[in-house]
């Protein structure tokens, strides 16, 4: 397997530890692949925060926000029958999920590309109304017809879709509400228009028949979405066995549009590759990485709340180079480069 990342040597860029809980009585469990943009002459990142109450001895204390943005704890006894908490991240009781964390999601800036800090008036975004009662995770960020469009997962009992709010300043929002409902997550919308419809990437799961697999969808103003086609499929005894996601909007290249895909097996491992398709249809799969691009090797991509995780949401383009900012471990901000004109050598033509 070739992994062909460069590493920043700062990483971990931001810790859980380096942020402030948004309320007393919560503690950061861990901080998760951001959305990435420029604004203002500087690199932002919308990261998402997941946040855990502190915990008693013999309980499982859960966290859920009610539909007025209040935060409620629910307490489990570990002993009690009716609770499965074999996952660090979903616990099953009296047979409905919930999660361990709450998630928002929160802005950070840099000048340097490397050092990132909050600014205090652009507010953290947390979830609204019944269907974001469980938070909002992993916003993708794509600045289409000068607005930026923001596609997250929305999170409830109801499960778990796709959110959408736009802004053109980041301090005034308009929520959209849900664009594609449950089982939908990893979103991202293209930058351009093509032949004058919006297109986005979006993943359909399916517990039995079918599987996560990258979808491709159209639209004529980037809030409804119709024409709904399968493009990326896993691949049976490869590093991408189980599950397929999109990362960040692709990238147009004169060979085509180049996307950075992440890409599970049935160890839990997330790596990232790569997809080709072709400029003027979208729906085409020109080329497609054998192997990972990316593969965690560094202590802190093995080692944290999930551990063998890279996963990103987000990048910035400047001429050959890529800055991919990605959550390692499921708990730390990092960033790697990666040449474009290299992850094209590595692509494979796909057959049709």
């Amino acid at each position: 397997m070739t992994d062909i990342a460069k590493r920043f040597i700062e990483n971990p860029l931001i810790s859980p530890r380096d942020l402030k809980p948004s309320a007393s009585g919560l503690h950061i469990a861990c901080l998760l692949n951001p959305g990435v943009f420029t604004y203002l002459g500087k690199t932002w990142l919308i990261i998402r925060v997941a946040e855990r109450p502190l915990q008693r001895e013999v309980y499982i204390s859960l966290p859920i926000q009610t539909t007025e943005g209040k935060i409620q704890i629910q307490e489990i006894k570990l002993d009690d029958p009716d609770l499965i908490a074999t996952d660090t991240r979903i616990v099953r009781y009296k047979g409905l999920d919930y999660l361990t964390t709450l998630s928002h999601l929160r802005l950070l800036c840099s000048d340097d590309n490397v050092h990132f800090y909050e600014v205090e008036e652009y507010p953290a975004l947390y979830g609204q109304g019944v269907l974001e009662t469980f938070g909002i995770e992993d916003c993708r960020v794509s600045l289409l017809d000068s607005m930026y469009y923001l596609t997250y997962t929305a999170v409830s009992e109801n499960g778990v879709g796709v959110g959408l709010r736009t802004t053109s300043d980041w301090k005034r929002f308009v929520h959209h509400g849900m664009i594609m409902p449950p089982q939908n997550k990893d979103c991202a919308i293209f930058t351009e228009r093509i032949t004058g419809l919006c297109y986005a990437f979006h993943r359909p799961s399916s517990l039995e028949l079918g599987g996560n697999y990258i979808w491709l969808a159209s639209s004529p103003d980037g809030i409804h979405w119709g024409n709904h086609q399968c493009i990326i499929r896993t691949r049976p005894q490869m590093w991408d066995s189980v599950r397929v996601g999109a990362g960040a909007a692709p990238i147009r290249t004169d060979e085509g549009w180049l996307a950075i895909y992440h890409g599970a097996n049935a160890q839990h491992q997330y790596c990232l590759g790569a997809f080709l398709l072709d400029l003027e249809d979208p729906s085409v799969v020109i080329g497609r990485t054998k192997e990972p691009i990316m593969i965690p090797t560094a202590s802190y991509e093995l080692i944290g709340f999930f551990g063998e995780v890279v996963f990103t949401n987000g990048h910035i383009l400047n001429g050959d180079e890529i800055t991919v900012y990605y959550g390692a471990a499921d708990e730390f901000i990092c960033a790697a480069k990666f040449s474009v004109t290299e992850i094209l050598s590595q692509l494979q033509t796909v057959q049709g």
